[in-house]
């Protein structure tokens, strides 16, 4: 028998300085059978980064195809695919020819690290490719902190963040490893 999705209520409150962007979004997250916490957690967490009004979980691990995040404007065109971990350097070439802009989201340490000195010079002619760290010991704290219910304020200043969830405080500090151009 398969396994099925676990399903999470997050009640994400955003204030973002850096972008005047404040709103609290309620979300149903289905966290796939093979996914870990960590990355529930730093799907969350690249959620509040983009928030957005058309921002959207999409099917995600399940799919090869899709982001984990996107958004799409209102005449269906794809204008940010969000994608975590470490894609193989033709799911980025893919991407980046689908979206007018993409952001990957990396984390794990080591492997993290092991994986950008392997594909970077392959993504500088990418002007609307973003790749962001986090590091291992942020994101191993953000997945001590999940929960089937889970209030969440995330403060984004100067691109500093702080991420509160319950009565946990967790302070992120993302690394931008490529700036998009565009």
């Amino acid at each position: 028998m398969a396994q099925k999705a676990t399903i999470y209520k997050v009640e994400l409150s955003v204030s973002d300085m850096d972008r005047n962007y404040y709103e609290t979004h309620n979300l149903t997250v289905a966290k796939h059978p093979s996914e870990t916490d960590e990355r529930l957690m730093v799907r969350i967490l690249a959620f509040a980064l983009n928030a957005q009004e058309h921002l959207e979980f999409s099917r995600g691990i399940s799919t090869d195809d899709e982001p984990d995040i996107w958004q799409k404007s209102l005449s269906g065109e794809l204008e940010l695919w969000v994608a975590l971990g470490l894609p193989s350097e033709k799911i980025v070439r893919k991407s980046c020819g689908k979206a007018v802009k993409v952001i990957i989201y990396c984390y794990g340490g080591r492997p993290a690290e092991s994986w950008w000195e392997k594909i970077k010079n392959s993504t500088t002619r990418f002007q609307n490719l973003q790749v962001v760290n986090f590091s291992e010991e942020d994101t191993h704290t953000l997945g001590e902190q999940v929960n089937r219910s889970m209030k969440m304020q995330v403060n984004i200043q100067d691109g500093d963040v702080m991420v509160s969830v319950d009565d946990s405080i967790t302070y992120v500090t993302p690394v931008k490893w490529k700036n998009a151009n565009r």
